[in-house]
Order: structure tokens, then C-alpha cells, then sequence
């Protein structure tokens, strides 16, 4: 008998094969995870400090999509009638700068997400965003390129150093990324503004820069409610147990 011929008699929590959900479960040590979780959620606690802002940061792609046919003019009431022929003009990269508490951000658009673009990066929000800061805490997920490692790759050492010096990085966890609200704000700009074929990376710097003043106008920022006293209790399952053997 098939779920669906069961009527009342299907009980909610029965198994559900054909339903999937993708999530990240976190894997590994448990202990790293939870400590780095935990310095992340201490520093969402933090109230504004112009002399130390805290800034998010993350990347993603889009790919650009040329039609090859207009697409058919819409009606009220009508979707958008788009044809299903058209051409690759290559993928863009996007690197998110945002400071939550502030409700400001910066979109950059590369060709690429090397360590170069990832120093350039970070030279542009020490120098551009917040000269004045004696130091930035960044909060970015831990990839291989996302280290002042980086620096020196693309400038001197004396540059690479004084921008390091500027820099707090923090890295979320492996399979935290859920903690970087960076990904919040992509997830934003992917339903407000990517959610459509755009044809050339200039095209795409302009949608995503009218986005970016748009919000940074109405200083919409993110208003982070969960604390390490939540991650006790609801994530209790990752923490290791006190006393268990070491060997």
C-alpha cells in the first residue's frame, strides 16, 4: 500500500524515502568544531566597534547566459516566457564583503578566486573600507587560499605584513559555513537579483552593484539570534563528551 492510499491511517513520523533534504553534517573532530563554532558565536556578540568591525566574507559564482531568442513579452498575471536555446559567455566569481552590523556590504566580481584575488580582497577592505581600524576581525570559511599566506603571493613583504597585522581571521568550521553570514547575504542577492540569465560579466557588475546600493541604503543588516548557549543545548550531539578517553 503506497503512502498516499493510507489516508488518516498514515502516520506523520513514518519514513518518508522519497523525501531528501541536503545538509552539511559536520564530520571530523568534534572538539574542533565546536571551539571554532563557539569563537564565532562569541564574536556575533559583540556590539559595534569602528575600531574593530567585524566584516563577513565569502565567494560564490555566477555563470552568464546569453539568449539567443528575446524572450516573450509578459502579461499581468503571466510568467516569463524565456527560450529554452542559449549561449555559455562564461562564470564570474563574486566575493562578499559584508558587515552585519553596520547593514553594509560590497560585492567584488573577478574572473577568478585565486589567492590573488583573495589578497587583493583583503588589501581593499584594510586600505578602501576601513582605513581607520586598527583592526578588522573577518569571519570567512577555511579554504586553502584564505590564509595571510595569501599575502605574500601578490604583494611585497612589507605590504603583505602591515595587512595581516590589520587582519582578525576567523575561520568557521568544516561544514559550518552555516555560521558565516555572508552566506545569508548571497542568499539574498541570488533571489533578488541572480535568479535570472544575465549575458556578460559588465552586465552582471551592474545588476549586482544597483543591489548592492539598494541595500546598503536601507543599511539592511542581520540580526544574529543564535548563541553558544543555544549550540549547548540544540547541537548538543557535537560535543564531545568530557572524560571520554583520549587513546
Amino acid at each position: 500500500m503506497f503512502p498516499h492510499e493510507r489516508g488518516k491511517d498514515f502516520k506523520k513520523n513514518e519514513l518518508k524515502p522519497w523525501l531528501k533534504k541536503e545538509w552539511k553534517i559536520p564530520r571530523g573532530s568534534k572538539e574542533d568544531f565546536v571551539w571554532r563554532m563557539e569563537a564565532i558565536l562569541d564574536i556575533y556578540k559583540r556590539t559595534y566597534n569602528p575600531l574593530n568591525p567585524i566584516v563577513c566574507f565569502d565567494e560564490s559564482s555566477k555563470q552568464q547566459i546569453q539568449d539567443l531568442v528575446d524572450a516573450l513579452p509578459t502579461r499581468p498575471g503571466d510568467v516569463a516566457k524565456f527560450d529554452s536555446e542559449y549561449q555559455r559567455n562564461g562564470v564570474s566569481n563574486l566575493f562578499m564583503i559584508f558587515e552585519p552590523l553596520k547593514g553594509k556590504r560590497h560585492v567584488k566580481v573577478t574572473d577568478r578566486r585565486t589567492k590573488v584575488d583573495w589578497a587583493e580582497c583583503m588589501k581593499f577592505i584594510v586600505d578602501e573600507l576601513y582605513p581607520e581600524a586598527p583592526k578588522v576581525t573577518v569571519v570567512m570559511d577555511n579554504l586553502n587560499t584564505h590564509t595571510p599566506a595569501s599575502l605574500y603571493v601578490r604583494f611585497d613583504p612589507a605590504t603583505a605584513k602591515r595587512i595581516a597585522d590589520k587582519l582578525d581571521i576567523q575561520h568557521t568550521p568544516k561544514h559550518g559555513s552555516w555560521l558565516n553570514m555572508a552566506e545569508i547575504e548571497f542568499s539574498a542577492l541570488s533571489r533578488q537579483c541572480l535568479n535570472r540569465r544575465i549575458p556578460t560579466q559588465e552586465k552582471l557588475v551592474q545588476e549586482v552593484g544597483a543591489w548592492e546600493r539598494s541595500r546598503n541604503e536601507s543599511a539592511i543588516g542581520c540580526d544574529w539570534q543564535f548563541t553558544t548557549s543555544d549550540a549547548r543545548i540544540k547541537l548538543k550531539k557535537l560535543y564531545p563528551t568530557v572524560g571520554q578517553k583520549l587513546f
